[in-house]
């Protein structure tokens, strides 16, 4: 059982230094118990005294990671039920469905899938997380084998899933090196599988038939010493799945109810034989709150859209998403081409830079550290104004590449104009459009070296 703040606050050192970020040990306490601190954050505590606080100072939902080299994927983590209350911590992993009953060409084509549908949005690479490779057979030779060639054609995190402990556990051992997550431990199997976990030092999948019988399950495990698990309602209805996630979610961040503390694997690809359904139940358990998510099949058209729902849901709201500050030669640029400036809000330069692409202009274009702020929002802010923009012009090499001394500025930012004339000596500030979905044409017509 988790403590209370007032429990922690009596095993702080009670210095209040503030070195934690908050004024007093017993804000720092509260904080803890609420999972909104981290242990960590206290220079003083005594090794004992970490121990003790061990269970309090871990968040409802216990982090679990799977995988080895550079793709372990690491799910769960989590302290809040909404995103503006903090963040949300580790993106839920989206993976792709590979059986024993399946062909060579199919497995073939599904791992090749799996390697290429990565996308470039917003300077990230999306691309999906895992793959899980299911017995359906019971035939412990033919899942080795399977399991084998997956490992070998692929550095992507597995789940190794069988209903047969004797074939699950052939199955893990031959991707033992891999570090997979086994799934699945149940009532009927779990001193095996468990076993199975100690020796391999894998992460487990533990699946009740209700969330009774997954709690008994999970505290089970604990006692047999498995502390890394995943959990599985048991659910193959959206409705029920859905459900179940709403409760496992508040049971450990609002009742403290340890034995549910645990990310959830969720199987849209048993739930419908339609992929376009099965895109829109990945969907739902994204918001709502899946810690990995198994699709049948990996299709461009649907996984994108998927992949960017995830980017926009877990992205720390506290924190925009900003590009490195800069000069960025679009459509090979000349020393006759036009030198654009912009903020370094991310979507804002993707956008701009999106447009231009469009214009086939050859195009300079300047990008000022705003602190991740739109263009309005970053003048608002005094971030982007002419004492701060000629600064960083004068100081960004422009000079030394192009010939003329034009700078054009966003619409949004006319009334700088003026000033900036005055710091830039030599520079005739040229006002752009305010939208920039109309610089392609502003460029083609009002362009002039």
């Amino acid at each position: 059982m988790a403590l209370t703040g007032i429990q922690i606050f009596k095993l702080l050192p009670k210095t209040n230094c503030g070195q934690c970020g908050v004024p007093t040990c017993l804000a720092f306490a509260m904080n803890l118990a609420s999972g909104k601190s981290e242990l960590a954050a206290c220079k003083f505590v005594s090794e004992e005294t970490k121990a003790q606080l061990s269970e309090a100072s871990a968040p409802p939902i216990l982090p679990v990671s799977f995988g080895s080299g550079d793709r372990i994927l690491k799910v769960g983590g989590e302290t809040v039920l909404f995103r503006h209350e903090k963040r949300f911590e580790n993106p839920p992993g989206l993976g792709i469905l590979i059986t024993d009953a399946m062909s060579a060409a199919e497995v073939d084509a599904r791992l090749n899938r799996a390697k290429t549908l990565e996308y470039q949005r917003v300077g990230l690479t999306l691309r999906p997380d895992m793959i899980a490779v299911k017995d359906t057979s019971g035939d412990s030779a033919k899942f080795v084998a399977l399991v084998t060639k997956v490992k070998q054609g692929s550095n992507m995190p597995l789940i190794i899933m069988s209903n047969n402990a004797d074939v699950l556990a052939a199955g893990v051992k031959a991707a033992a090196e891999r570090k997979p997550l086994i799934c699945a431990a149940t009532k009927d199997n779990v001193d095996k599988v468990a076993a199975l976990a100690k020796e391999t030092g894998c992460a487990v999948v533990a699946r009740g038939e209700t969330l009774s019988d997954l709690a008994d399950l999970t505290t089970k495990l604990n006692t047999l010493g498995v502390k890394n698990i995943v959990i599985d309602t048991g659910a193959r209805g959206l409705k029920k799945a859905f459900e179940d996630q709403i409760t496992v979610r508040g049971s450990a961040l609002l009742k403290k109810f340890r034995p549910l503390g645990y990310p959830t694997i969720v199987f849209p690809c048993e739930m419908t034989d339609n992929p376009m359904k099965e895109a829109l139940i990945a969907s739902t358990f994204i918001a709502k709150y899946g810690g990995l998510i198994v699709l049948s099949d990996f299709q461009g058209e649907s996984l994108f859209p998927l992949l960017v729902e995830r980017l926009n849901i877990y992205t720390d709201p506290q924190r925009p998403l900003a590009t490195t500050q800069g000069i960025y030669e679009i459509n090979h640029p000349t020393d006759q081409s036009p030198v654009l400036i912009t903020s370094n809000f991310s979507l804002t330069y993707f956008i701009v830079s999106g447009e231009i692409e469009n214009s086939r202009v050859p195009t300079w274009l300047l990008v000022k550290d705003t602190e991740g702020l739109s263009v309005m929002t970053a003048w608002a802010a005094g971030k982007f104004s002419a004492d701060i923009i000629a600064p960083f012009v004068k100081k960004s090499g422009i000079e030394d590449k192009v010939k003329h001394r034009k700078l054009i500025i966003p619409g949004y930012i006319a009334s700088e104009s003026g000033g900036l004339e005055e710091e830039l000596t030599g520079w005739k500030i040229l006002v752009g459009p305010r939208e920039a979905a109309h610089i392609p044409a502003y460029l083609k017509n009002s362009w002039k070296p």
